[in-house]
């Protein structure tokens, strides 16, 4: 028997739990993003940009995106029920959006361990990439969900 639990059933088990939990995030209600799916190291999610969202040059703010992506993130490395947080973050912009635009972000995990995550994020707007993310997640010990039957 493994000291960790097998997290892809964890996953399985306590899907709703998990989803609840993170769709509890605040700032994202706040922006109005929608999750959209979570599967085990994914995430999808979707917002529609507002007047409010917009940087001097009418195009949608650098930190609305970033935001967009972290959210997504954040769901695909805690998507096993282990607490997971971020470490570090590399973005790139390589388009604008505008009001009215819908943003798609998508996290992919690339690799993981007990202890770190590695995840590579998309925002699409209107089917183009708008930006990319790398992005690395630290995994502490503890899990927001029972795994006493699952060790």
């Amino acid at each position: 028997m493994s000291k960790y639990p097998n997290e892809l059933e964890l996953h399985k088990k306590h899907y709703e739990e998990i989803t609840d939990k993170l769709k509890q995030d605040a700032f994202a209600q706040f922006l109005g993003i929608q999750l959209v799916e979570v599967g085990p190291g994914l995430a999808i999610a979707e917002m529609v940009v507002t007047e409010n969202m917009l940087n001097a040059h009418g195009t949608t703010h650098g930190g609305v995106i970033f935001s967009l992506a972290d959210f997504v993130f954040a769901v695909a490395c805690n998507s096993y029920g282990k607490t997971s947080v971020g470490l570090n973050a590399n973005i790139g912009f390589l388009a604008g959006s505008v009001k009215g635009d819908i943003l798609r972000a998508t996290a992919v995990e690339e690799k993981k361990n007990n202890r770190t995550a590695w995840y590579r994020i998309k925002v699409e707007a209107n089917g183009e990439l708008i930006s990319n993310l790398d992005c690395l997640a630290y995994r502490k010990n503890d899990y927001f969900v029972p795994t006493d039957d699952m060790e």
